[in-house]
């Protein structure tokens, strides 16, 4: 019997114990088409999360902005994207025909989030379009709820280095959000993805061997970034300055860690975590003033763990 996950996946829920209701889950949310809902929740939305692959096989993520309806879907299999991103974004020479592509839609103020992963169809230089593979809904849990409006904003510098940098730490060591990018070329299920992760603020850490360290909780049971992972260590994640509109791309190396490793690293992991993900840094790009939307300050998820819990 064919399967919606590839074996990177199958893996890791064999390993959490989750592998038989993960196959009931995914064939039954994951389509090869978006639902009527899923195509009017994309054109509500001001901004959409993106991830692409440049041709070493990096993933990279990004964000692209525009008034609500820039993307629309015009059939059932077809997403429709009216922005294009900026020259300096990592992600700018990477949407091209045939690129496969991770897209993920959120609604902040409401924690509503749906995934669509793809290839490009069409680029011009007024935006692409995506044929559908796979589409599927997410959980709200571990979002932060923020209101938005748009605010136009003077694009400052774009600063770039290797490796920890003072620059981007207190953003990381401060934040309730990240977005990571990652791909498996497995013939069966293969890939791109954008994903959410969410925790208390300052939920990532810098550990004293020079990786962030960031715990994995309970979530939908299908690990689609923790196989794509496994297979593909190199990730891509995207840090948002909710303040400043400050846009962080850093390029990463993961480890996923589980329990039975902690003792001989030194791990202590935080309350609710199941596993932890250890990101080694590499590349970055840190785009300063770059997101046209203001947010307020958030209401934090009542998922998230709390201390002692």
């Amino acid at each position: 019997m064919s399967s919606s996950f590839h074996v990177g996946e199958q893996w890791v829920q064999t390993r959490a114990g989750v592998r038989e209701k993960a196959e009931q889950i995914g064939n039954r949310m994951i389509r090869p088409f978006m639902s009527e809902q899923h195509r009017e929740f994309f054109a509500q939305l001001p901004a959409l999360l993106v991830a692409a692959v440049d041709s070493e096989g990096q993933p990279h993520a990004s964000v692209l902005c525009g008034a609500p309806g820039f993307a629309w879907s015009p059939h059932a299999a077809l997403l429709s994207i009216e922005a294009r991103p900026q020259v300096d974004d990592p992600i700018a020479p990477l949407l091209h025909p045939r690129a496969a592509v991770g897209l993920l839609g959120l609604e902040w103020p409401t924690r509503r989030r749906n995934r669509m992963n793809g290839r490009i169809v069409e680029s011009d230089e007024r935006g692409f379009s995506v044929a559908v593979a796979q589409s599927f809904g997410n959980c709200p849990k571990y979002i932060q709820a923020r209101n938005w409006q748009a605010t136009p904003r003077l694009p400052g510098l774009m600063l770039e280095g290797d490796s920890l940098d003072q620059q981007w730490l207190t953003l990381v060591t401060k934040a309730d959000t990240l977005f990571i990018a990652s791909q498996s070329s497995d013939p069966q299920g293969g890939g791109v993805d954008i994903s959410h992760r969410g925790g208390p603020a300052g939920f990532i850490e810098i550990g004293g061997d020079g990786r962030l360290w960031m715990p994995d909780y309970s979530g939908n049971r299908l690990f689609n970034t923790l196989g794509n992972l496994l297979r593909e260590p190199r990730c891509g994640l995207l840090m948002i300055d909710f303040s400043s509109g400050d846009l962080l791309h850093l390029q990463a190396h993961a480890e996923v860690v589980w329990p039975e490793q902690y003792a001989a690293l030194g791990v202590t992991p935080p309350p609710g975590a199941e596993r932890m993900l250890a990101l080694t840094p590499g590349r970055w790009m840190l785009r300063r003033s770059r997101l046209p939307l203001a947010f307020a300050l958030p209401q934090f998820s009542p998922f998230l763990p709390k201390a002692g819990v």
